[in-house]
C-alpha cells in the first residue's frame, strides 16, 4: 500500500503524519485490494463558515474502483476521525458487494 499525505496551506507535522498513518492503516487492515492511498489535509479560507475550516480528504484506489471520503470540522483531528469513519463504512459496502458478486458467480457456474 502506497500512502501519500499532503497538506494544503498547512504544514504536516510528524505527530499529524503518524496520527493519519495509524488511523488509515487500522481502517484498511485486512483489505488486500488497496493499491494507493492519498490523503490531503487543508485549511479552508472561507469566511462564512468559520467553524468548519479544517478539511480532510482521502482517495483510496482499489481494484475495481475508488473509495473517496472527505470531512470538514473546526478541529483537524476530528475531521480526520470523521473521514476515517466514512471510509470504514465505504469499505464495508465495497466488501459486501464483492462478496455478493463472488457468490452470485459461483451459483451461476455450479450445476444443480
Amino acid at each position: 500500500m502506497n500512502l501519500t499525505i499532503s497538506g494544503q496551506r498547512l504544514e504536516i507535522t510528524d505527530a499529524l503524519r503518524s496520527y493519519v498513518t495509524s488511523k488509515i492503516e487500522r481502517t484498511l487492515r485486512g483489505f488486500e485490494q488497496v493499491v494507493d492511498v492519498q490523503v490531503r489535509l487543508s485549511v479552508d479560507e472561507n469566511i462564512k463558515e468559520k467553524n468548519r475550516r479544517q478539511k480532510a480528504e482521502c482517495h483510496v484506489h482499489v481494484k475495481g474502483g475508488d473509495l473517496i471520503a472527505e470531512s470538514t470540522h473546526e478541529d483537524l483531528y476530528a475531521a480526520i476521525d470523521e473521514m476515517v469513519d466514512k471510509l470504514d463504512r465505504q469499505k464495508v459496502r465495497y466488501k459486501d458487494k464483492r462478496l455478493a458478486h463472488d457468490h452470485a458467480s459461483v451459483r451461476d457456474v455450479a450445476p444443480q
